[in-house]
């Protein structure tokens, strides 16, 4: 049984992006952790003593957690019905990121979805969303849903790349995944920059074409547009329905290879944006 984790805040982007992982693993068994995390406006003593189980002085932010979570439960439960799914809810105090580690250890979670306010975010959020915080932090996949997003079936995947690490095929496993589950066409594609690959990136070439062996797979090098709008411009003009893209641990800030972050083209995405943990070494 698959096993998903799905923050929410209760606003009508986090139910959008759990509705959205209720469709996306329709036909599979999962077991879906719907997280609320809160802090109280002060911070008492008895919150730091032993938190909200041991505090005499009522709390409104755990009423509204647990009510917020009775809510997106039985509203899903009466919308979506689907004997494959099972839920459980999770209240806590503490903050989000920290908390969604803690969970993904101990139950060993396989992906985390979340919504984010894609393209039309300004920078006073940008650098403090919660959807950025606990991608810099995850060991586990991250699965942006933008604003509004409707879900639709995933046909092509973008998976923009340098060539310059050996993936491991436990960290490619998800994606594969998913493109076989929706028989989806995975393009491939490198922002050249003018010279020939070197004998390393075409090692890393041919590896990632045997992970992705049996799968439908479009590889291309594109050199003629400006950089920082590639990834954009492909997903509208190939119709893309989810941008992947690996992340390493410690260097999420590192230029990746159309000169954008992580950060940056998460937030400017229109379509689903799955961040997976790289543990590969450069070579």
């Amino acid at each position: 049984m698959k096993k998903i984790l799905l923050p929410t805040d209760f606003s009508k982007n986090a139910l959008n992006a759990i509705l959205y992982g209720l469709e996306l693993f329709k036909n599979e068994k999962c077991l879906f952790y719907i997280l609320n995390t809160y802090t109280p406006n002060f911070y008492r003593l008895d919150y730091l003593i032993g938190g909200p189980a041991v505090s005499t002085i009522p709390d409104k932010g755990v009423d509204a957690s647990l009510e917020g979570l009775e809510w997106t439960l039985d509203h899903i439960s009466k919308k979506y019905l689907n004997p494959l799914h099972q839920y459980e809810t999770v209240s806590a105090f503490n903050t989000l990121t920290d908390h969604v580690q803690e969970i993904c250890s101990k139950e060993n979670i396989d992906m985390i979805i979340m919504g984010t306010q894609g393209a039309s975010g300004a920078k006073e959020f940008f650098l403090g969303s919660n959807t950025v915080h606990v991608i810099r932090k995850s060991n586990t996949p991250v699965l942006a849903i933008p604003e509004n997003y409707q879900f639709k079936s995933i046909e092509h995947i973008l998976f923009p790349t340098d060539y310059a690490r050996k993936y491991k095929s436990k960290d490619i496993g998800l994606l594969k995944e998913l493109a076989i589950k929706w028989d989806a066409t995975i393009h491939i594609i490198h922002a050249a920059e003018g010279d020939e690959k070197s004998s390393a990136q075409l090692q890393n070439k041919e590896h990632l074409g045997k992970l992705f062996e049996g799968r439908k797979v479009v590889f291309e090098d594109i050199t003629e547009q400006y950089k920082p709008n590639i990834v954009h411009s492909y997903v509208e003009d190939n119709q893309i329905d989810l941008i992947a893209m690996m992340n390493k641990k410690h260097a999420f800030l590192e230029r990746l290879l159309v000169k954008q972050n992580v950060d940056a083209i998460g937030y400017s995405s229109n379509v689903p944006f799955l961040v997976i943990r790289d543990t590969s070494e450069n070579t």
